[in-house]
Order: C-alpha cells, then structure tokens, then sequence
C-alpha cells in the first residue's frame, strides 16, 4: 500500500540539518489543506476531511530504540490518548521502505497497533517515502501538529530530552502535549518548531 495523492499547498524551503541531509521542509504556519493516504487496512484519509479537527502526524518505526523510548514507556500512548480525548486524529506514519528497519505490511502494521495499546487513529504505509519527504520528515519520532483551519502549527521532536533512555521520559517537557493544551486554550502554539531526534527514517533510494 502506498501513498496515492500528496498536495501541500505554500510550500517553505528553508534548510534543517539533524540526522539526515538537509532538504525543504513546510514551515510552520502554512496550510496543508489536501492529502490522502492510504493506511494499514487499506482504507484512504484525506487531509480535508478533518477541516475543523486537529490532526497529529507521528512518523514512526518499530526497531528504532527512541521510538521503543516512547512506547516502552507508554509516553506515545499517553500522548495519543490525551489527543484522541480532545477530539483530534492521530496518524501514524511509517516511511521504511521495503526491506529497511521498521517496514510492515498492513497486518503487520494492525498486529503492531494492538500490541503496543495504541490509541491511534490510524497507521499510514508509506513505503515509496513520498509522504515522508513532502514533510521532510527526518527522525523517528517526528511529530507534526495540525489545527482546526488545517495550519501547520508544531512540528519537532515528542520531548525536550534527545537521549534514547527511557528513563529520561519522565521530567521531560512533552512538546505535543503542551502544544495541544495552548491550542485547547485558544492560544497560539507557544513553541511551534524544534529540532526532532531520533533514528534517521528508513527511506529507499
């Protein structure tokens, strides 16, 4: 399964070094108002259908141990949980190609889901890479946040510690959780853009 359509409109290009070389990347602030993917069941999402909800973009790989940080620890769910309260759509997203780190088939992807408590909306296969590299997506995790009026308004690391320990979760400032409680508020986001760590996503040639 992969990505059919990818529109982003007002596209930024400025440069981001973190762990992969740098590429354009959507500034924050800009509306991504159309896209549709296809997920872990075969089922298509359009961006625009969720005009007036927010949606959280995770991308994510099962075999990188930042992303076992989060979930070993039940932080990403409790993120998720907290946004599926608050009445938003959680994508996760996974962009490994074929034979690298991470790739799942759908079922894989669905036995995933299960297993680790997810409260996710959905899983995006991205095998192509297409809908990775139109967000410039570098790390797993890296988190994108879009509101009501289908802005872009955060997009970063989950946290403010870089180590993969999973002890360092707790004491950590958790960047979505803050960033959907000012929008909650009817403020703007407060800290919009951050450095994302992780493992390099696992695109293909």
């Amino acid at each position: 399964m992969t990505i059919s359509r990818i529109l982003l409109s007002t596209l930024a290009v400025s440069a981001i070094a973190i762990v992969a070389p740098a590429s354009a990347k959507i500034a924050t602030g800009s509306n991504v108002s159309d896209m549709t993917v296809t997920d872990s069941d075969g089922v298509l999402h359009n961006l625009s259908d969720y005009a007036g909800k927010k949606v959280v973009l995770e991308w994510t790989n099962e075999g990188c141990p930042y992303v076992k940080k989060h979930y070993t620890t039940k932080n990403m769910q409790k993120t998720q949980a907290l946004a599926k309260e608050d009445g938003a759509v959680w994508l996760s997203i996974i962009s490994s190609a074929p034979g690298k780190q991470g790739y799942k088939t759908g079922a894989e992807a669905n036995a995933w889901k299960v297993e680790q408590g997810t409260s996710l909306s959905a899983v995006v296969l991205d095998p192509s890479g297409d809908m990775g590299r139109s967000f410039s997506a570098k790390t797993t995790p890296h988190m994108f946040i879009i509101d009501e009026s289908q802005t872009l308004v955060y997009q970063g690391a989950i946290d403010d510690n870089r180590s993969a320990n999973p002890k360092t979760v707790a004491g950590a400032k958790n960047y979505v959780i803050a960033a959907m409680e000012d929008l909650k508020a009817g403020y703007e986001v407060a800290v919009p853009d951050t450095a994302p760590y992780g493992c390099s996503v696992k695109y293909g040639s």
